[in-house]
C-alpha cells in the first residue's frame, strides 16, 4: 500500500469515507472520524476514541496524500485529504496549517466551479474571531479571576483565553467553524460555556481565609493545607472531580486592597453566582452523616452574603464538614430536593418557589428586606451592599459609611425606581435597620397587621351604593387630582412622598396604661376613626380646645397601583376600532363611535368608583410631626398604624392631596 504508484484518493458521496487506491489497483476505504466533519451539535463533542484506535490508519491516508501532493502541489485535493488525515490522528495544529494551505488553493483556483467550492469555508482570522467574540460575552458575566482546577493557579482572563486556545476543544472547534461558514452560534457558545464554565463557593469566613497575596503565582495544591488553604483546596478539586476547569471563592479571587475592582466585583457578585454552572455551599459546622435540619442549624444560614449567594444560582450542591453531599442526595442540583428546599424555606423565611427560581428587581421589596433584616455581616455596611444584587442595583460601595447611609442609599434607590413605599417600613427585630436615614426607618416590636381584601362582589356591593350622578362625577374629579400625582422621589436628602393628608386634632396620651414607655396616646384626626398610636417618643398633648403650635398629620402613602391603570402598552380591546374616529361617515358610524365612547366612559367611571371603595378600607398610615423649617419627621411607632376613613361615602371630600417633604 506504500507504493509509489496512487491510482485513486478521494471521498465518498456521504462523505463518510476516504477512498484510496493502492498498488494492486484495489480500492481502500477508511471511515472518516465523527469529528473530523461535524455537522451537529452531537458531532462538534464526539468522543475521540475512535480517531486513537484508527490512528495508525490515518498515518497511512496521510502517506497517501502526501503522494497526491507531490503529483499536482497545485490542487487543494492533496490538502484536503492530508487534512482530514492530521484531523483523524488528533494533529489539530498540523491540519489547521494544512486546511489553511488548503484555502489558498482554492482562492487561486480558476475554474469557477472550485472557487465556488471556497464559500464553503471560513478564513482563520474570521474563525478566530467569531470564537472570541462567544468568550467575550461568556467572560462578561463571569468573574475577573479565577482558579485553575488542573494546575491550581489563579488566572486572570487573557490567561483562561490562552488556556482555552491550547486544548483540543478549542481547536476542534476552530476547525469546525473554517469547514463549516454556516456552523450556527449555539454549537460555539455551547462549546464555550462548556470550557469556561465555573463552580462558585458559597460558605462562611472563619479565622485566616487565604487572600489574593497568599496564593497570587502559586500552586494551591501544594501549599500547606491547614484552616482556610485545606478548604480551598478541597473546593477546587470538588470542582475539578464535577467536570469544571475553573472555580471561584471570594476570599482569594478578589483584590481587597483594589476599591475598583473591589467595587466592581461586589456589584457584579450576583450576576456571577447566577451564570455559573454550579455552586458549592460548604457548611463547616454540619457534621458527617448528619441528618435532616441540619442545614437550617448551621451559621452559613446567619451571614448576610449568603442570601443572594443561595437566591441567585440556579445549580447548587449543599456539602458537610466532610466534603459529603448533604443527607447524601446525590442529585446534580439540589434546588431540585424538595425536602432540602423546605428545611431553607423553613430556615430563611424564603417562599420555595423564589429560592428555586429567583428574579432580581424591585417587586415585593418589603419581603426581600426582611429576608436579611435578622442577618449579620462582619463589616456593618455589608448588609446593605449584599442586598444590591437582589434588587438589580449597582450603586458605589463606600465602605466606612455607617449601615444607616449605606441602607439610606439603598432605600432611595428602591423608592426612586419602583415608588414602593413600603420598603421605608419593614419587620425587623429591635435592634435592626433603626433610625436607618433618610425616613427614618422604625422596627416594630409586633408583626404587621395583615390588612383586609376585599372580594370582586363585595366590590361591586359597595360601587352599587355610589352610584348617583353627584358621587361619580366627585370620584372622577378625586382620581384625576391622584392620577396628576407624581411619584415619590429623593432630593438634597428629603424624601418627596405623595399623600393624602389628614390633618390631627387631637392627641392624648392614655394615662390608664400603667408602663411609662413605650408611650400610648389617642390619636383624632380628620375623617379618620379614632386611634391608639404606641411610641417611644413623648409628644406633645393638645385638642381642639387646647391647640397647639406644631402640626401632626396622619397620612396615606400614594400607591397609584390603587389606579387599576393598564400596563404600558396594553389597550383595550374596543381600541381596535379607533381609525372610526377619523371619518365623520354615516349616521351608522356616529352611532359605533358614541357606542365606543361610552365604553370609555364606563371603563373611566368603574376605575374611579373602585377607587373610592379601595380608599374606603383600612390602610398603613404615617404619623407626621411638622419641623421649623416646614419639612416633616415620622414619628416611628411599634407597631403597624392602621387608618380607616369613617364614611366611605365621604372619601372624594378629602381635598387635601400634596407631595410632603419627610426627613
Amino acid at each position: 500500500m506504500h507504493s509509489s504508484w496512487v491510482g485513486c484518493i478521494t471521498f465518498s458521496v456521504d462523505g463518510k469515507h476516504v477512498l484510496s487506491g493502492a498498488s494492486d489497483k484495489m480500492i481502500s476505504a477508511w471511515a472518516v472520524p465523527k469529528d473530523a466533519w461535524p455537522e451537529s451539535k452531537a458531532q462538534v463533542s464526539a468522543n475521540r476514541n475512535m480517531a486513537n484506535l484508527e490512528k495508525s490508519l490515518w498515518e497511512e491516508v496521510l502517506l497517501d496524500a502526501q503522494k497526491v501532493i507531490d503529483l499536482n502541489p497545485l490542487s487543494h485535493v492533496g490538502y484536503r485529504l492530508k487534512h482530514t488525515a492530521l484531523h483523524g490522528a488528533q494533529r489539530y495544529d498540523e491540519a489547521i496549517e494544512v486546511l489553511t494551505v488548503m484555502l489558498a488553493k482554492l482562492d487561486n483556483a480558476h475554474d469557477m466551479q472550485t472557487r465556488k467550492l471556497r464559500e464553503q469555508y471560513v478564513s482563520p482570522s474570521k474563525a478566530d474571531g467569531m470564537i472570541q467574540k462567544v468568550i467575550n460575552d461568556q467572560l462578561d458575566t463571569a468573574p475577573l479571576r479565577l482558579l485553575d482546577t488542573t494546575t491550581g493557579l489563579l488566572c486572570d482572563r487573557e490567561t483562561q483565553i490562552n488556556a482555552f486556545k491550547t486544548t483540543a476543544e478549542y481547536k476542534q472547534l476552530f476547525l469546525s467553524i473554517m469547514k463549516h461558514a454556516d456552523l450556527s452560534r449555539e454549537i460555539i457558545a455551547d462549546a464555550v460555556a462548556k470550557y469556561f464554565g465555573c463552580v462558585m463557593l458559597s460558605h462562611r469566613w472563619e479565622g485566616k481565609e487565604p487572600l489574593l497575596q497568599d496564593i497570587k503565582d502559586k500552586v494551591v495544591y501544594q501549599l500547606e493545607a491547614t484552616g482556610g488553604l485545606r478548604k480551598l483546596q478541597l473546593f477546587c478539586k470538588k470542582a475539578r472531580e464535577a467536570g469544571f476547569h475553573w472555580a471561584w471563592v471570594d476570599s482569594c479571587c478578589i483584590d481587597q486592597n483594589n476599591n475598583v475592582e473591589l467595587q466592581k466585583s461586589l456589584n457584579s457578585m450576583f450576576a456571577w453566582y447566577y451564570h455559573a454552572a454550579l455552586t458549592i455551599v460548604y457548611l463547616s459546622d454540619v457534621p458527617p452523616s448528619s441528618k435532616s435540619g441540619a442545614l437550617a442549624k448551621s451559621a452559613w444560614n446567619t451571614r448576610g452574603w449568603t442570601v443572594p449567594e443561595f437566591l441567585a444560582p440556579r445549580v447548587i450542591l449543599f456539602y458537610r464538614q466532610d466534603w459529603t453531599l448533604y443527607l447524601d442526595n446525590d442529585s446534580h442540583n439540589h434546588k431540585e430536593s424538595v425536602e432540602i428546599m423546605h428545611e431553607l424555606e423553613d430556615a430563611t423565611g424564603v417562599d420555595a418557589r423564589a429560592l428555586v427560581a429567583f428574579q432580581p428587581g424591585m417587586r415585593d421589596a418589603r419581603e426581600k428586606l426582611k429576608w436579611a433584616s435578622t442577618r449579620i455581616t462582619t463589616v456593618a455596611e455589608d448588609i446593605a451592599y449584599s442586598l444590591f444584587g437582589i434588587f438589580g442595583i449597582q450603586l458605589p460601595i463606600l465602605y466606612g459609611e455607617n449601615k444607616e447611609n449605606a441602607l439610606g442609599r439603598l432605600l432611595q434607590e428602591i423608592v426612586a425606581r419602583s415608588g414602593d413605599i413600603t420598603a421605608l417600613d419593614w419587620v425587623g427585630q429591635p435592634s435592626t435597620f433603626n433610625s436607618c436615614l433618610p425616613a427614618n426607618i422604625s422596627s416594630y416590636a409586633a408583626p404587621p397587621c395583615a390588612l383586609p381584601s376585599l372580594s370582586e362582589d363585595q366590590i361591586q356591593m359597595a360601587i352599587s351604593s355610589l352610584r348617583h350622578p353627584v358621587a361619580v362625577e366627585l370620584a372622577l374629579s378625586f382620581y384625576d387630582r391622584l392620577d396628576n400625582m407624581s411619584a415619590a422621589r429623593f432630593a438634597n436628602c428629603r424624601l418627596h412622598l405623595p399623600c393624602i393628608v389628614h390633618r390631627v386634632i387631637e392627641v392624648r396620651r392614655r394615662q390608664d396604661l400603667a408602663q411609662e414607655t413605650p408611650f400610648t396616646y389617642g390619636v383624632k384626626a380628620d375623617g379618620l376613626c379614632d386611634l391608639l398610636i404606641t411610641t417611644q417618643e413623648a409628644l406633645v398633648q393638645f385638642s381642639w380646645t387646647r391647640p397647639t403650635r406644631q402640626t401632626f398629620l396622619l397620612v396615606r402613602p400614594w400607591d397609584r397601583r390603587l389606579l387599576e391603570l393598564p400596563d404600558f402598552g396594553e389597550q383595550p380591546a374596543f381600541d381596535n376600532d379607533a381609525e372610526d374616529m377619523s371619518d365623520p361617515g354615516t349616521p351608522l358610524d356616529h352611532s359605533h363611535r358614541s357606542a365606543r365612547q361610552e365604553r370609555i366612559d364606563s371603563e373611566r367611571h368603574s376605575r374611579a368608583l373602585r377607587l373610592i371603595v379601595r380608599l374606603g378600607q383600612p390602610f398603613g398610615a404615617f404619623l407626621l410631626a411638622q419641623q421649623r423649617g416646614g419639612e416633616y419627621k415620622r414619628i416611628a411607632s411599634d407597631r403597624d398604624i392602621i387608618a380607616q376613613v369613617k364614611d366611605i361615602a365621604s372619601v372624594h371630600n378629602v381635598t387635601d392631596i400634596r407631595t410632603l417633604e419627610i426627613l
